[in-house]
């Protein structure tokens, strides 16, 4: 299939400029973000061809690299750049809200900017959020990468940074790649172990909040913590 024996209104640019952004399928935002597709095949399927490379779809492209995509066949150092310049850029104005949370009343608030960006990982990933003395966020890091089932974080790479950043308190999140968002053993002896070690360096502990693709778990409204 040749984009140009697509009718023009049909074609991804058009369709956009018509009908908007959100009437495209993934396979055409593709298309856009790819340019050109190469000789045997459209943009359009070969932006599929990238989709298809992840067990959940688009999801897999948040943790896609360079090196993946150019193992697709039609796909050059630059498309590949191209391709992990959008998601970045995306996932760069998806954290531009974290501007405007404000201050932090429930975990709701906090799953309901963190779901996307974890739910879907195959890995655990380990967020230390910090918060100033009236309780409204400043920042947050990414402080640790696990296995497929676990995630390791040392008290010291939590508290050496919160230090850093002069928070007055943290909100601690991970996600569970397994989709059951319930905590484990270890996640409860991690998080007894901050809030010991937090107390004694003064920086609060205010929340343990486990996200996955079945909904999230907070320590705070269990009354665990």
């Amino acid at each position: 299939m040749n984009i140009k024996t697509i009718p023009p209104i049909e074609r991804p640019r058009e369709k956009l400029c018509h009908f908007g952004v959100s009437a495209l399928t993934n396979s055409e935002l593709m298309a856009i973000v790819l340019q050109s597709g190469s000789r045997e095949e459209s943009a359009i399927e070969l932006g599929q061809n990238i989709i298809n490379l992840f067990d959940h779809g688009i999801q897999g492209l948040n943790d896609v690299t360079v090196e993946e995509l150019t193992a697709v066949k039609g796909v050059g150092i630059a498309k590949a750049c191209q391709i992990s310049a959008a998601v970045e850029l995306g996932r760069r104005v998806s954290k531009c809200k974290i501007n405007i949370l404000g201050k932090i009343n429930s975990p709701k608030t906090v799953v309901e900017y963190f779901q996307e960006e974890l739910r879907h990982l195959n890995k655990e990933k380990f967020i230390v959020v910090f918060l100033n003395t009236k309780n409204l966020i400043t920042s947050y890091e990414v402080v640790s990468v696990g296995s497929l089932s676990a995630s390791i974080v040392h008290p010291r790479e939590v508290f050496n940074r919160a230090i850093k950043k002069s928070a007055a308190s943290i909100i601690l999140i991970h996600n569970h790649p397994s989709g059951n968002p319930t905590p484990s053993r270890e996640d409860e002896a991690i998080t007894k172990r901050l809030c010991n070690v937090g107390e004694v360096v003064g920086i609060k502990i205010l929340d343990h909040i486990i996200i996955s693709e079945d909904g999230y778990f907070s320590f705070k409204e269990m009354d665990i913590l």
